[in-house]
């Protein structure tokens, strides 16, 4: 009989099914009882080997990595590396599968961020997939940012980022005119696998470290932002022509008359978003969610929407914004400032008293904004009852309390995150910190964009009678949460006092929701929100629509922000061809930009958040050796991290300086304990701590525990 280990592998491979083990016994026509045990035998043996992966409740399916041989007999799996400070990377991996461990030594000359073709070790028990880096596929970074140090007439380039392991070795032909000691971005030319140094190349001279203009522009050159627009992109958005004459509104639905308002933060320059509101004489309530009509202006292929295509949207760091539209178009033509006419691709929905939508229209207007309200303002009408427009904001507000409570008894998971906010002086240093808080303007304005994205989604994505082959689409995808981080987030809840059950996902997002209702108000509250964050997937874009878990919604886009977001205006140009009968676009093509765009959206989060890191770094370097109340934000082999209380700066305090005893990590508990005094310091524990030093290029804050 041919081995059964085989046979079951080749029943796996025909596809991707999930399958138990006595499906997979009957599949191999295996019926008794002993043969069935034996069948079972080899799945945990498997199970362990990581050659199959539980699937849901005892259903297993192949672990592809694993079986993707090629015509030498080994195995191998292609994967973005992550390099950790330690210097030892992980190759991660889609989907279920586990990410792939890689030593210092097996790294090659890949870097951070590269997509890589890895061979792996065979699999072990008990032990976690390892392999060997033989070949980079696609360099993540085209450019380094870092300091120039010349010693003996050689000089090399050291960069910032810790996930960098190796130092760069600069040609003097090459270093066009830097200094030692200047913050440069370079390029490498050069790197034999083999050699340790690659060559590099000086692209650009930034200047002095730890001037603010210069470590902003580095935190966009780690990226690859760029900070200006080319000159021809420039040009064609200054040639453009506003909105004049019958041709411009030829088609469009008129909302001039109708009161229209937009609701931003008080420092936006663009306004992309507006509402509008009328009352029906059937006592319904039309409400319109107008958005800029940036496809009008900018054409497919042009210079300004390939160069928005690169970028793929705007980064936002502390101090100013990198648009993805130049500024002609961004804060000007597009931008639907009060009392000017606006071109608008519009969703304008019509709702009962109950806030259920009745009927619905997607199409091009044009509007006339009464109001430029800011969040305050619009929160203050709404607690006062009185002001400019509070009929109709009250009116709206009282439908998006109706649309919000209904969305969470819908499972959609109440995620509560802080923004950190700064103020500065006038040469952008940070003189105070504080929290952003979302207030009830923020969610009302929130209920309605995701009203419109979502049912721009359905329209085109949801298959019905009219609709029996839904096109090509960009949707906002979210996929639920692993199963064996939902596991782990579990016991450890359970630890400190609270239920969290899994499986179905109505079953998790009713425990999530339930766990934030009873630690609200606790201290371990902020803990166990962040802690929820880290076991969710990342939200992407993609042509596949698998839904949006965190929303609970089946269907859902981004259609509101086009001057800001690549995909929304990708989104506005496919809904209107399918509104006009066209044809599907190309899927596969389509994907290519859902996933460039993906990309995109992960650096600019990057960059913003380095931007946030050393601000928080600059403010603490006038607070070296005060004292602060803390939070213990994580824990690793080198020491814990503290969050200040009142700044959330994020600092460490290494382990050599827990000298009282010797300390182990529990990492089931998110502890670190001491082995004979039993003190222990767990993840949200309160603590205090002294600011002991910063090290503002790299970002970095330094704390001693302070004992009480």
């Amino acid at each position: 009989m041919e081995n059964i280990e085989n046979r079951i592998i080749q029943v796996l491979s025909s596809g991707n099914e999930k399958l138990n083990y006595k499906q997979i016994a009957a599949k191999i026509n295996i019926y008794d009882k002993q043969g069935r045990e034996e069948v079972k035998r080899v799945i945990g043996k498997f199970v362990k080997a990581k050659i199959l992966l539980t699937v849901g409740r005892g259903k297993y399916r192949l672990n592809h990595k694993y079986m993707n041989k090629e015509t030498t007999g080994r195995n191998y799996v292609t994967g973005r590396l992550e390099v950790k400070y330690s210097g030892s990377a992980w190759v991660l991996q889609e989907g279920d599968d586990e990410d792939i461990f890689i030593a210092e030594r097996n790294l090659s000359n890949a870097l951070h961020g590269d997509l890589v073709k890895v061979m792996l070790f065979p699999p072990r028990e008990d032990r976690r997939p390892e392999g060997e880096v033989v070949q980079v596929l696609e360099r993540s970074q085209q450019q380094l940012v870092g300091i120039i140090r010349i010693d003996k007439g050689i000089a090399f380039f050291i960069p910032d980022s810790n996930n960098f392991r190796r130092d760069v070795l600069i040609p003097g032909r090459l270093l066009r005119k830097a200094k030692n000691g200047y913050k440069v971005v370079v390029k490498i030319v050069d790197w034999t696998p083999g050699s340790k140094n690659p060559i590099g190349e000086v692209v650009n001279v930034l200047g002095k470290p730890g001037d603010n203009d210069v470590e902003m522009l580095s935190i966009l050159a780690e990226s690859n932002f760029p900070v200006s627009f080319p000159k021809e992109v420039e040009q064609e958005a200054e040639a453009i022509v506003a909105l004049s004459g019958a041709e411009a509104l030829k088609g469009r639905r008129d909302f001039r008359k109708v009161t229209t308002f937009t609701i931003d933060p008080a420092d936006a320059k663009d306004f992309d978003d507006a509402l509008s509101y009328e009352r029906l004489p059937n006592g319904h309530h039309r409400i319109g969610v107008h958005i800029a009509d940036v496809s009008y202006y900018v054409r497919p292929g042009s210079a300004i929407d390939r160069e928005a295509y690169d970028r793929g949207t705007s980064v936002y760091l502390v101090d100013r914004t990198i648009p993805m539209l130049p500024e002609a178009l961004s804060n000007n033509l597009c931008s639907l400032r009060p009392h000017e006419d606006k071109l608008c691709f519009s969703a304008v929905f019509e709702l009962d008293d109950d806030a259920k939508v009745v009927r619905e229209w997607f199409g091009h207007t044009v509007i006339n904004s009464d109001e430029r309200f800011d969040y305050g303002q619009v929160q203050k009408i709404i607690d006062d009852g009185k002001g400019r427009l509070s009929d109709e904001i009250n009116t709206i507000n009282g439908l998006a309390r109706i649309m919000r409570k209904r969305r969470f008894e819908n499972n959609a998971i109440n995620f509560e995150t802080e923004e950190v906010k700064f103020e500065l002086d006038e040469n952008a240093k940070p003189i105070g910190v504080y929290l952003k808080v979302a207030t009830e303007a923020n969610f009302m304005i929130e209920e309605f964009m995701l009203l419109a994205n979502k049912r721009v989604a359905e329209k085109i994505g949801k298959r019905t009678s009219a609709n029996k082959e839904p096109k090509t689409f960009v949707y906002r995808i979210h996929d639920k949460p692993l199963e064996e981080k939902l596991l782990t987030f579990k016991n450890f809840v359970k630890k400190i006092g609270y239920d969290f059950k899994v499986g179905s996902p109505k079953t998790v997002s009713s425990s999530f929701n339930g766990l934030f209702r009873q630690a609200q108000g606790k201290k371990e509250f902020d803990m166990l929100c962040k802690l929820s964050i880290r076991t969710m997937a990342r939200a992407v874009y993609s042509t596949e629509n698998i839904g949006h878990y965190g929303l609970a919604f089946p269907f859902y886009t981004h259609f509101t922000s086009p001057i800001r977001r690549y995909p929304d205006l990708m989104v506005h140009r496919l809904l209107d061809r399918y509104l006009a009968k066209g044809e599907s676009v190309p899927a596969d093509q389509y994907e290519e930009f859902c996933n460039h765009c993906s990309q995109m959206e992960q650096k600019a989060t990057e960059a913003e958040r380095n931007s946030v890191k050393y601000k928080q770094a600059e403010y603490l370097e006038d607070q070296i050796g005060k004292t602060f109340d803390a939070t213990v934000s994580g824990i690793c082999k080198w020491g814990i991290f503290a969050e200040l209380k009142d700044s959330k700066c994020e600092g460490l305090i290494a382990m050599r300086k827990f000298n009282d005893d010797f300390y182990y990590i529990d990492e089931e508990n998110y502890t670190l304990v001491g082995l004979h005094g039993g003190k222990s310091y767990r993840f949200g524990d309160d603590i205090k701590v002294r600011v002991a030093s910063v090290d503002l290029l790299r970002r970095q804050m330094d704390f001693d525990i302070v004992e009480e």
